[in-house]
């Protein structure tokens, strides 16, 4: 409430809420109608368990204790009326199994989207239902991370727990059924379960009669900004959200990352370094590649699809560095982010590491090569490199690695106009320039880059009428702060040397390369 002139002018406060359950922590923030993040908060889960090698799991009441506790942060923050909150939007890690009984009890830690234990499941899809004819109905291959090997690989080793499956949930929606009530999903994150009709946005019935799944099993599917429930008084308790609040579908995370980073026309395209490394483009149709190198899903925009191409091991390649040979030298640690200081030390290395190579294939690997058997190799060293040379080599071998999606990409017809860099990637500036160089394209920076929770929070407020649409969300806040040329004598030589990396995988997986 102001005064002005005598008269009292009312000024109604609007803001929206996202909430990302990602793999290592759920991620809340408070987003006001101008896009300013008023308060985000962020609460770890525990690391996820890998009972044998190549398995990874983590318990689902841990999301939901990790979501309540964040949210709880935010709303309580003195910068939010809580009452002003008018949606909220989730989004979260993508291809997870949460199985629960017709008791709503989960039977199982959830298998997620790293567990690569479900190749001779992958077989058996495309031995059965043949592996063109997969990719016809879901518009994606049998690829060990989908949700669905995970299901069949459930019913072949523990019948007992198959036995009780009353109901699947991807990660995010078991925190909406803890905030709602409400089993539902939207068509971006069913997309990556290979049950999911991707051209005509629906459940594939063809699918499930052919794998044996039971239809009623899966949750209703909503549009990104579709209202799915509303939050419980139970919840709300939890919480600190009002009873009664709108949450809306949202989106899985790359497709809620991609809002909130405005990549949701034709042309503009992200290239993001996390754990994992996505080229992330939209296109106002379904755009398949026949071999199924990159994905192609249902976007978080309504009437809108992405091509996505992925890299298991980006950011996971520098992590790995760090913790396997340390940040620095022994007595170097100044206080500052070790990640920082790896950076500084491969500046002191030219472009091309002076012949060294690294593939990123840590975990396997997704684009282009489809091979969970794939590993990581660092190829060219002599007695005359330095650490400097290697890490500059990770560095350059993450970004050729996101060049094959561009490659692919580009072969598919899929326009590239605009680059924009998220995550760990964009942060270091050595990395943004060597990505630039790489792609041979001036790459953006945003001014404000907050992840999936940013964009979740956008379609809420579309979702809560904000916005009118996902386009004008995204016209309003996203703000490119920073854009970066590449140098074209390092452009140059980096792509003489791509064309070395992409030699690596053919020479030591010679067999799948030729099956390929």
């Amino acid at each position: 409430m102001a005064q002005s002139d005598g008269r009292v002018v009312i000024v109604w406060a609007m803001s929206v809420l996202g909430l990302d359950i990602g793999t290592t922590g759920s991620r809340a923030v408070i987003v006001n109608d101008a896009g300013t993040v008023l308060a985000g908060a962020t609460e770890p889960h525990a690391p996820f368990e890998s009972p044998q090698p190549g398995w990874a799991e983590q318990h689902p009441a841990d999301w939901w204790r990790a979501a309540r506790a964040a949210v709880a942060r935010v709303v309580a923050d003195d910068r939010v009326q809580s009452h002003d909150i008018r949606a909220v939007g989730l989004s979260g890690q993508m291809h997870g199994a949460v199985l629960e009984n017709d008791a709503d009890e989960v039977l199982r830690p959830a298998i997620i989207w790293c567990d690569q234990r479900t190749d001779a499941e992958c077989r058996w899809l495309r031995d059965t239902i043949g592996a063109a004819r997969v990719i016809e109905l879901v518009s994606n291959p049998a690829l060990t991370g989908f949700t669905l090997p995970k299901l069949l690989w459930v019913r072949t080793h523990e019948p007992q727990v198959w036995d009780e499956v009353r109901s699947v949930l991807l990660p995010k929606d078991y925190v909406r059924l803890q905030l709602t009530g409400e089993r539902a999903t939207d068509a971006a994150d069913a997309s990556g379960t290979l049950l999911f009709d991707v051209a005509n946005r629906c459940w594939s019935t063809p699918m499930l009669e052919a794998t044996g799944i039971d239809a009623t099993w899966l949750p209703a599917v909503y549009e990104g900004p579709e209202v799915t429930g509303r939050v419980t008084a139970r919840a709300a308790r939890d919480t600190g959200l009002p009873a009664g609040t709108p949450v809306v579908a949202g989106g899985g995370d790359q497709a809620a990352g991609a809002v909130g980073m405005g990549i949701v026309r034709p042309g503009t395209v992200s290239a993001t370094i996390g754990t994992s490394g996505v080229v992330f483009a939209a296109t106002d149709r379904p755009v398949l590649d026949p071999g199924g190198r990159v994905h192609t899903f249902c976007h978080a925009v309504p009437g809108r699809w992405h091509v996505m191409g992925v890299t298991q091991g980006a950011g996971l390649s520098l992590r790995w560095f760090k913790d396997t040979f340390g940040a620095g030298p022994a007595g170097a640690d100044d206080g500052r982010d070790p990640y920082d200081r790896l950076c500084d030390e491969a500046a002191g290395a030219p472009p091309g590491a002076a012949g060294v190579l690294w593939t990123p294939y840590l975990m396997g690997e997704r684009t282009p090569h489809l091979d969970p058997h794939a590993r990581a190799a660092l190829v060219g060293l002599t007695a005359s490199h330095t650490r400097a040379h290697i890490i500059r080599a990770v560095l350059e071998g993450v970004a050729f690695s996101l060049r094959d999606s561009f490659t692919v990409c580009a072969e598919m017809g899929v326009p590239v106009h605009r680059i924009r860099l998220g995550g760990g990637g964009a942060r270091s500036a050595l990395w943004r320039q060597i990505q630039a160089d790489v792609y041979g394209h001036q790459v953006e920076i945003l001014a404000a880059e907050e992840g999936a929770a940013y964009g979740a929070a956008l379609l809420a407020g579309v979702g809560a009428g904000v916005w009118n649409s996902v386009d004008d969300a995204c016209d309003a806040v996203v703000r490119v702060r920073e854009r970066i040329d590449p140098d074209p004598e390092a452009s140059a030589c980096l792509s003489e040397h791509y064309a070395r990396f992409r030699a690596v995988y053919p020479a030591l997986h010679p067999r799948n390369a030729h099956a390929r």
